[in-house]
């Protein structure tokens, strides 16, 4: 599984893998293997990367296509 939305919000957000990734606590390498899918990524990175963007780990999974968290 491609995880496009996660490079979209980063890209929409003009941000770097770079600066996601120590945002995370990770390598860039680490990062952009999340991005094309080559790892999945784990919850605990979904959550932080949901609260980051604001947006629910539905949007990011693409099971929604509201960005809006759920309240």
């Amino acid at each position: 599984m491609k995880y496009q939305r996660i490079r979209d919000l980063r890209e929409d957000n003009e941000l770097t893998q770079t600066e996601v990734a120590k945002m995370l606590g990770m390598s860039q390498t680490g990062y952009s293997k999340y991005e094309t899918g080559e790892n999945d990524i784990p919850t605990a990175i979904l959550i932080k990367l949901a609260r980051f963007y604001h947006t629910s780990i539905d949007y990011l999974l693409g099971e929604t296509d509201n960005r809006e968290r759920y309240k």
